[in-house]
């Protein structure tokens, strides 16, 4: 792979609570090698000459966006489950009319057509949180991970990096009942059974991991919750879990086993640094000192959380009992990580009556460099030598933008507003188009063919 160079006019740097001007980032194999301020105390003594191959970024550049946790074939349902009252449980049942329709052909097209969206929307890493693996009846495919594959294609294909969490899914409820109807696809049986199905798939390419996830306290029984970590621990693979994300799962918990669902988590030996708790809506005190002592990530997805009527998580009080926050778009109602990022503030100011709980660097943090930790990219995230040569930039010349300065971006930018998009050294998005992906066509089609 050549050099690639560019030239920044604000760059969000490591450590620094607001863009810096005129960058020169230099790229090779993938990797940044050169990120030199031009002006200021930092720039270099001696001349730094900016040849003319550079390529300008006019606006603010920032490392590559994670999206921690996305359910990709969820966005088949945007705008459509918006007809009545309800709520999470009557929204889900819309949902799993989505999933008994899939195969692996057309969850490859739609994850592809998902996935480029959110490279347009400046994401050049995706969690897939994946629990869609057999046939409509549970009948395995002839490749146990069929849809496996498909997601990980889906991902090459669109252009972005993938860690794929495959879910341990086995029960309906908190009480045992036994998978039905479209949810017979997700299960394998029990943990043992799960986790000989997950070691057997190993990725083609360079820009796909796999993690595990155990589904919720609702679809992995107690007594196998450790089997699924101890699988994760193994491998140094990330686990993801959804957590209290309503009362009804903290309630039926309570009554089955006598405790929260953190609680039986941190029982299980579940919870840790490479654990992430997405959603962590309704904690307790308790929970969150166990979710902050154990250093277990929080995965908020503001703009489903909204959607669903799930409620208002305490972000605030999460982050300083120690647990790292991280961000994703989860169903898809909007795939947009800038504002799941002002959410996270403005959700608190609504929770709390106060401003001022996250400054604009914490929010960049949160997007980026968090995210990427969590589905297991270390060198990700952050506009620095040796880390992975992902960016994106974001005009400041927009209707949305204008006369904003570069560290208000997260409280003024859309997805809309990203230009430019390079993973690991290769440039995916230019001119706010995709390179290879009709994303509006390719979403209209595989919609259609998992709807009509």
């Amino acid at each position: 792979m050549t050099a690639t160079r560019w030239l920044a006019e604000y760059a969000w740097l490591p450590d620094r609570s607001e863009p810096t001007a005129d960058v020169l980032i230099e790229a090779e194999d993938g990797r940044f090698t050169t990120v030199t301020p031009l002006t200021g105390d930092a720039a270099p003594t001696a001349g730094v000459e900016v040849l003319t191959d550079a390529v300008r970024l006019p606006g603010l550049t920032l490392p590559g966006l994670a999206n921690a946790h996305s359910h990709a074939f969820h966005r088949a349902l945007r705008g459509r489950t918006h007809g009545g009252r309800g709520d999470f449980w009557t929204w889900r049942d819309q949902m799993y009319g989505v999933a008994a329709r899939l195969d692996p052909d057309s969850y490859l097209a739609l994850a592809r057509a998902t996935y480029a969206e959110m490279a347009l929307a400046g994401i050049t890493c995706v969690g897939e949180f994946h629990y869609l693996h057999h046939g409509p009846d549970g009948t395995p495919y002839a490749d146990p991970n069929a849809m496996s594959v498909a997601l990980v294609e889906a991902a090459a294909q669109a252009g972005i990096r993938i860690t794929l969490l495959d879910a341990c899914y086995l029960t309906a409820s908190v009480d045992g009942r036994p998978l039905a109807g479209p949810q017979r696809r997700f299960g394998d049986g029990d943990a043992a059974r799960w986790a000989e199905r997950a070691a057997a798939f190993t990725p083609d390419g360079e820009h796909a991991r796999v993690g595990a996830a155990v589904h919720s306290v609702r679809a992995v029984p107690a007594e196998q919750l450790s089997t699924v970590a101890r699988w994760a621990r193994e491998r140094d693979a990330p686990l993801h879990v959804h957590l209290s994300e309503q009362p009804a799962e903290n309630d039926a918990c309570r009554a089955v086993h006598g405790c929260t669902p953190t609680r039986l988590l941190a029982d299980r030996e579940v919870l840790g640094p490479a654990t992430t708790a997405v959603h962590a809506t309704h904690p307790t005190s308790a929970d969150l000192a166990l979710l902050g002592e154990s250093r277990t990530g929080v995965c908020l997805c503001p703009t489903t959380e909204r959607d669903l009527a799930d409620g208002i998580g305490p972000a605030r009080r999460m982050a300083d009992a120690g647990s790292p926050l991280s961000l994703g778009s989860d169903s898809h109602a909007v795939i947009d990580l800038f504002e799941e990022a002002r959410a996270v503030e403005l959700d608190e100011r609504l929770r709390t009556r106060r401003r001022g709980h996250f400054a604009a660097a914490d929010l960049m943090t949160a997007a980026t460099a968090a995210g990427h930790a969590a589905l297991g990219w270390t060198d990700a995230g952050r506009l620095a030598v040796g880390a992975r040569a992902d960016l994106v930039t974001v005009r400041l010349d927009t209707a949305r933008t204008a006369g904003v300065p570069p560290v208000g971006a997260f409280f003024a930018a859309t997805a809309a507003d990203v230009t430019t998009v390079v993973v690991d050294g290769r440039t995916v998005v230019a001119d706010g188009r995709h390179r290879t992906v009709d994303v509006p066509a390719e979403l209209r089609a595989t919609i259609a063919e998992v709807t009509s």
